[in-house]
Order: C-alpha cells, then structure tokens, then sequence
C-alpha cells in the first residue's frame, strides 16, 4: 500500500477490525471506497459469521461499475474443524486466496523470528551488549512456544494463536525499558512479556505456568556472563551482527528434537502416533458402507453391527437397584455418598447404552424405521466409535469402542464391590469414577471431621509407596490408597522415591499404589517437590482432577517444560 500511494495519512486506505460491532462501519467503508477508489482491509471476519452473507452480496453489487482502483483485503483465522468452514463461497471464488503457513522445525522457525528485524534494530539500543542478548533469547522464546504445539496436549493444553506481532512488541518494550533504566529489569520485562503480550492469548493456568517458566529460564542474570544454555548444546551467543545470528543458528543449533523445547523424545513418538491414528480413522471412515464384502468376506455392515449389538447387550449387566442400595446404607458417610452418586451415574449411561441397542436392534429387523440416531449409532458401532450419545453421558475417554466397552464393565464390577457393604476398598480404583473429584474430596471431608479441622484450610499429601495393588488387604485407618495412575513425561523411580527421566519408548509408564490423606494445608512440605496436574485422558486440558506434590532431585522447572502430568486413562 505505501509503495503505491495507499496509507492512513493520505485517507485513501480503511482498516476495519471487527468483532466489536464494526459492521456498520465496514459498510459504510466500502461504499466510500469504491466511488472513490481506496483499498479496505477487513481483519478477522471469523469473528463475524452471521454477518459473512450480508458481505458476500455488498461485495457482488460493488463488483458492478466500481472504481478500477477499488480493493478489498479480507483476513481470518484458519477455522479448527471443517464444519467451522464459515467464510462464503461466492467470496473464497472471486478473491485471490493467500495462506500464510507457520514453518516447521526449530530452525526454520527461528530464522522466520529473526527475519522481522533487520540490523538497524540490533543498533537502536545504547545497552548494545543487554539488548542483543535478551533480543536473542526473545526470539528462541517465540519459535519455542510457536514450534510446541505440534506435541499436542503434552506441548500446549491448548493451542495458542502466538503471532509475529506478539515478538515485535515485546522487543519494543525491550528496547523502551533499557533506554530508561540503566538495570536490566529483568522481573519487568519476564512479566510484560509472560502475562501481557503472550499471556494475553493463554487461558489455561498450566500453560501460564510453562510459559512463565521459559522466560524464567532464557531471561535473567546469567545470560550476559555468557553461561546461559537455551537448549541442551545451544548457548546463547554472544555479541553479533545482524548476518552473524542467522550463520550462528546455521552452524551452531542442534538437529531438531524435541530437547530443543525442554521435551523427552517420547513427546514426538506420542505426538506422531496420535497424527497416524487419526489419519487411519478418516481413511476408515472412506471405505465404501453398503457394499457386500464378497467371496470369504466377513458379511455386510449391518450383519457386523448385528452381531456386535448382541454381544454388547449380553455382556452388559443390570442397572444398580438404588431404593435397595440406599436401604442397604447404615450411615450415610462421605464414601457412601460418593458410592452412590457414582450408581446413579453409571445406571443414566447403563440405560441409553441398552435403550439404543434395543432401538437400533429393531430397526435392523425392520420392525422400527431408522431414524438419523439410529444410523450415528450404526455407523459409530461399525466404525469401532463410542457413539455420540453415550458420549454425551459418560466420561471422557480417548478409547476405542472396544476398549471403552471393557473398561465401562471394570468400572460396573468396582462398584458392585464398593457397594457390597460400602466399606472403602484397599485401593481405590481413580481411574474408574465419573467425578474422581467427588472422592479426593470425601477423604478430605472424613479427615476434617474426625479431627474438627476446618474443610477450607486442609489440603492433600501424596505419597507414592513402592508397592503394588495387590499389596494391600485393607484401606489404611485415614486417608485412602489409589491405584491406576500413569505418568507422561517423565517416570517415577521407585527405589530412589523420586521423579525420573523415562525411558524410550515408555510413553506413559504405572505409578506404583499413592497413599493419599489429609492434613492442614501449613503442614505440607513444598520444598523439592512438582506440583504435578492430575487429568482424566491424555487429551489434558478440560480433563483436569486435581494437583499432587511429587518429590524431585531436579529444579521443578525440569518438568515444567516436559509437560509431566499424571494421567487417569491412557
């Protein structure tokens, strides 16, 4: 636009950000803009989705006897799913598409950073030595948190739109801090960029923690002594010139790894076999459905999903009686009312489980008419999918239906046992509850009364014991013992009692049965200790339980920024 007259000053170019009930404006800017000739740039139409068909046809009636000089710049984010496709057809068909691909390895990623300076910049700041440092530091930062996401969940809980805009900034507050201050504050600086200018995009509390752990980690004193390493066998360099930066990533910088961002190896295995997974299951979801299978076939989709129908719903038990069970309750404890709670739950899922069966069963024979539920179903069973229905009343799960199936009967026999006699069992199964909260919580409820501590002030310990499930015949006296636990990231040694490197190829290696109890929150030991999150499903995120201190020999940051978390399911 500048080089061919079309700027702000001159009037002759529009900028128009929507999302903020813009869209008056966003008219009102094109009609001018094309009597006269100037450009629009309408930025971030994802926003504005119910407005999209009003765009398409103001745009179709000024492509008739406009201003030759007339044009429009549209910009959005890419959309996470096809069915989040918004923009309409008649715009993507008359406009020049353009897609700006974020590059792909650290290396490519760190030149792309640097590429939005030039040397002028590295010559603007009288702290010459502090500026180019941090300035440095800044740009691994970005192609570090850019690059992460690629290992899913173990990278970023979720993922973050971090753009070139965010490191332009923060090397602007960069250069405006040091002019001023002849300290480098480094606490300033760690938190503008952080909680501000990166922060800004983060929503999830975890994510703010591994973010303010990188920048912990490339942005304090050491790093103008020259013994700050960004990455295992990458120092960051000293004093050079613009062309200097860019050779030194060249020769210096490791072959792409996941060390590069703090990571094991085990995060790229994870990450490409979940990208091969779901590759294979769009590649099953294309086969043809109605088509025989032919000579020595295995018979058509309909008679499989018959055949599985009736083995589902003969594996699958009774509901749980409740009027028996809560007659059968002599003292409605915490436990006994999570027992409980965790039935009713069981017996909604237990009865769309058999209602829909028994449905999609009659359909099939031609008794019912197939309705667009029943097909999902069909479908779902035939593709080894849990269907959406259930999913919609159970627990998050990552499995196939198979493996989902099987669990779903492990968690049925728990609570038959549970709900015997309503004693805690010797170790409690975590993995296995809908709300696996609800049972932290009674241990905590049971403690606090026994001992008239107040609910609010108390906290839990956990401690990994070295022994396996079937080594307890009872529950400890407080407190309770919890099997089922796999960690990610990072392994637990059990002889030294500490948290450990994993192994290749150990994606998520048992924990050994946790003692968790209850104590007052100022009685727990923090120090040499991981605060680790609990989620139900590698998926992390919105699957979080709960934190457990874990004892460390390492700086906790160490597992910080490879992701370790303990998981429910895997």
């Amino acid at each position: 636009g500048k080089k061919l007259g079309y700027t702000f000053n001159n009037g002759n170019l529009h900028n128009v950000s929507l999302g903020q009930g813009q869209e008056v404006v966003a008219e009102q800017a094109l009609e001018v803009a094309a009597k006269e000739g100037h450009w629009v740039i309408l930025q971030n139409i994802h926003l504005v989705a119910k407005w999209l068909s009003a765009l398409e046809k103001k745009l179709e009636q000024l492509s008739q006897g406009s201003h030759q000089d007339f044009r429009v710049f549209i910009s959005a984010e890419p959309a996470p799913s096809p069915e989040s496709h918004i923009i309409p057809q008649g715009i993507l068909e008359n406009s020049i598409k353009i897609t700006n691909e974020a590059p792909t390895g650290m290396q490519a990623n760190l030149h792309r950073a640097l590429d939005n300076f030039s040397q002028d910049t590295l010559e603007m700041c009288t702290q010459e030595k502090e500026f180019r440092s941090i300035f440095f530091a800044l740009c691994y930062f970005h192609a570090v948190v850019a690059e992460r996401r690629r290992f899913g969940p173990q990278g970023w809980n979720c993922p973050y739109p971090f753009n070139t805009g965010d490191l332009t900034i923060s090397v602007n507050v960069l250069y405006n801090y040091l002019q001023a201050s002849p300290k480098v504050p480094y606490d300033d600086l760690r938190y503008l960029v952080g909680e501000i200018m990166y922060g800004g995009h983060i929503t999830d509390d975890w994510d703010r923690r591994l973010c303010k752990t990188y920048l912990e980690e490339f942005i304090k004193p050491e790093m103008l002594e020259g013994e700050l390493l960004l990455a295992p066998g990458f120092p960051l360099p000293g004093n050079m010139d613009y062309n200097g930066y860019h050779q030194y990533i060249d020769d210096v910088l490791p072959p792409e790894s996941p060390h590069l961002y703090g990571l094991h190896p085990n995060a790229e295995i994870g990450s490409l076999s979940q990208s091969s997974e779901r590759l294979l299951h769009t590649v099953l979801e294309l086969q043809p459905r109605d088509s025989s299978t032919g000579e020595g076939g295995v018979g058509t989709r309909e008679e499989t999903v018959k055949s599985l129908l009736e083995e589902l719903l003969e594996r699958l038990g009774d509901e749980f009686n409740m009027a028996e069970l809560m007659a059968k309750v002599r003292e409605r404890t915490p436990y006994a009312v999570v027992a409980l709670q965790e039935c009713e739950r069981m017996n909604i899922l237990t009865r769309e489980i058999r209602h829909s069966l028994l449905e999609l069963e009659l359909g099939l024979k031609g008794e019912l008419t197939m309705t667009s539920d029943m097909e999902n179903l069909l479908n779902s069973l035939f593709l080894d999918k849990v269907p959406e229905s259930w999913v919609r009343r159970s627990y998050p799960s990552t499995a196939s239906l198979g493996t989902w199936f099987a669990n779903l009967l492990s968690r049925i026999s728990e609570l038959e046992a549970w709900t015997g006699d309503f004693s805690l069992p010797s170790t409690v199964w975590l993995g296995g509850f809908f709300n696996p909260q609800s049972i932290l919580t009674a241990i905590m409820q049971t403690t606090a009364r026994k001992n008239k501590w107040p609910l609010d002030k108390m906290t839990l310990q956990c401690d990994v014991t070295k022994k396996s499930r079937e080594d307890f015949a009872s529950p400890p006296r407080e407190g309770a013992y919890v099997h089922g636990l796999f960690m990610e990231g990072a392994r637990w040694d059990a002889q030294a009692g500490l948290l450990a490197d994993c192994r290749l190829q150990e994606l998520t290696p048992a924990m050994p049965v946790v003692f968790i109890r209850a104590l007052p929150a100022d009685k727990q030991d923090t120090r040499a200790m991981y605060p680790c999150p609990l989620y139900k499903t590698r998926q992390r995120g919105p699957t979080y339980v709960w934190t457990f201190n874990l004892k460390t020999k390492d700086s906790p940051s160490k597992w910080v920024l490879a992701g370790v978390a303990l998981l429910l399911q895997v």
